[in-house]
């Protein structure tokens, strides 16, 4: 059964915290297709005023999320070195990491949605459910303090992820620059290389808004290619998430569950 997500005393109550400022956790889960939306129509009604997303609080929370880790793993493991430490954090606050927890409180049932990325199946991209949890771990930190974020912190990513560190008996090191990443994935494939497409700009200039599309062509074994996109306030910020997009699908197919994309009218296959 899935929560009703206008309903967020459910998910209140997976984090383990009630909230004295509601907004706060509903920024949080506000993506900018969503604000941008309502902007408009406030404007329309004449009425103009910016809303708020949950862009710089997924700042704060990365920040606050790291600043746990860090603190956690300099404690825990005292007889590590520098790099290892480093090594150990990258993979405990990667993507791939904090999917899991993202998708154990469903968060993408409860985020906000512009119409576009409702329509372009927004509530299970990666990169919005990663960019939310880190939101609302600042949403957290912003309402109840250090202590509570690190409470939710150790209970739901640093526990889990140093229990499957152990269980594997390694610390793999995390993807960052995803567009070169998409490139060493895609040659191993032995596809051409991927391009990247300016899709959309939008907005006032102080709040610029770019939707860049990854575009992977086919492989010589057959397999048919596909496209990812992605928004950032800069072009250099979509072109890393759509490319992170793009690369997350092909781990999954050389997993064997990424899914065949269908046919369409062009090269590339449809979006997720």
């Amino acid at each position: 059964m899935n929560p009703d997500p206008h309903d967020l005393s459910a998910l209140e109550k997976a984090l383990g915290h009630r909230f004295e400022r509601r907004a706060l956790l509903e920024q949080a889960l506000t993506h900018a297709s969503y604000a941008r939306e309502l902007e408009s129509q406030n404007a329309a009604g004449g009425t103009p005023a910016a809303a708020a997303d949950n862009e710089q609080m997924e700042f704060l929370g990365d920040a606050v999320l790291g600043f746990v880790v860090s603190r956690e793993l300099f404690q825990r493991f005292p007889e590590y070195q520098e790099g290892e430490l480093s090594k150990l954090r990258a993979h405990l606050v990667s993507a791939r990491h904090l999917l899991r927890p993202a998708r154990d409180l469903e968060i993408g049932q409860y985020l906000r949605l512009g119409r576009g990325e409702e329509r372009s199946g927004g509530r299970s991209k990666v990169t919005l459910l990663v960019d939310a949890l880190e939101a609302v771990i600042a949403a957290l930190f912003l309402d109840a303090g250090l202590e509570v974020a690190q409470r939710f912190i150790q209970r739901l990513v640093l526990e889990p992820g140093l229990a499957e560190v152990h269980q594997n008996g390694s610390t793999e090191l995390p993807v960052i620059d995803y567009k070169s990443a998409l490139q060493e994935a895609v040659h191993a494939s032995g596809r051409s290389q991927p391009r990247y497409v300016l899709i959309r700009e939008e907005g006032p200039d102080h709040r610029k808004m770019f939707t860049m599309e990854a575009q992977v062509p086919a492989a010589p074994n057959g397999d048919k290619g596909f496209a990812r996109r992605a928004e950032g306030n800069t072009k250099k910020l979509a072109e890393q998430r759509a490319a992170r997009e793009a690369w997350d699908f092909l781990q999954s197919l050389k997993r064997g569950s990424g899914k065949e994309e269908t046919d369409t009218p062009s090269k590339f296959s449809p979006l997720s």
